[in-house]
């Protein structure tokens, strides 16, 4: 399929996972958020508007105390969450105002996107933000939301939040921004000759099965997850693209229509 469309593409929803924020030995990569601060001041100057869901609140919040191992009780991770997501925020400021660039940090519950006023107030503050060119960065609300830490009872995982973000806000299109490149046919960590998958048009069982596994001990979100997200944005006839956040710059190939990840459409 080609992919020339995607030059048409104005509001663009970009999803970055724990693992891409993340270095190993549980430290903050400072590099890629400033490439991320780049990448969206540069689309918003040449007309695009752009929507930042992010992960990695407990990641940063244990990488702050120092922890070398995920913490089991829910109440230890929305403790790291509540430390974490002020730090996280407080990086995405700061990189995105060297490219004087403002943000705005908007954290939801399920429950915020369920009930018809909120669900409204929601669409309504991101719309004002893009209208004023400023970046929405939006996040779970760990710090009281249970469903991410293996309790699945709300959004479950950020993943799912992006495309719920990518329906509220009438996105052309969700980048997910992954550990790996996109979706191959088997795992590509596992067998070298795993092939990448290109375009998918419909998630099949065949192609559910092809998802397994998750990337880190900080990470909540796996292939399936993607998957998930992935029919939900098909349901809401928009596109999706799962592609590796090891260099957020190669979203203006992605825009330019450039055959890179996993096309969702």
């Amino acid at each position: 399929m080609s992919r020339e469309f995607m030059k048409d593409y104005k509001r663009i929803v970009i999803k970055i996972g724990t693992n891409s924020i993340m270095l190993e030995g549980n430290q903050i990569d400072y590099k890629k958020l400033d490439r991320l601060a780049f990448v969206c001041s540069t689309l918003i100057q040449e007309g695009k508007e752009v929507i930042i869901v992010t992960s990695g609140a407990v990641g940063v919040g244990a990488s702050h105390l120092n922890l070398t191992e995920y913490p089991q009780t829910i109440e230890e991770q929305q403790a790291l969450a509540a430390i974490g997501q002020s730090i996280l925020m407080g990086h995405y400021s700061r990189f995105f105002q060297y490219y004087n660039r403002a943000t705005a940090q908007i954290l939801l519950t399920r429950d915020v996107v369920t009930f018809e006023t909120s669900y409204y107030n929601v669409k309504r503050t991101m719309n004002t933000l893009l209208k004023q060119k400023i970046v929405p960065i939006i996040n779970e609300n760990d710090a009281i939301a249970d469903d991410e830490l293996n309790h699945q009872t709300k959004f479950g995982d950020n993943d799912t939040l992006s495309a719920i973000v990518a329906g509220v806000s009438e996105a052309d299109l969700l980048i997910i921004m992954s550990d790996v490149n996109g979706l191959y046919d088997s795992n590509p960590k596992e067998n070298p000759d795993a092939t990448l998958i290109e375009h998918v048009g419909e998630i099949t069982e065949e192609i559910e099965l092809m998802a397994s596994g998750k990337g880190s001990a900080f990470a909540t979100g796996g292939m399936a997850t993607k998957l998930k997200a992935a029919k939900k944005i098909l349901n809401q006839n928009q596109a999706m693209i799962i592609t590796s956040g090891e260099d957020p710059v190669s979203i203006f190939r992605i825009l330019q229509g450039d055959v890179i990840g996993t096309l969702f459409k």
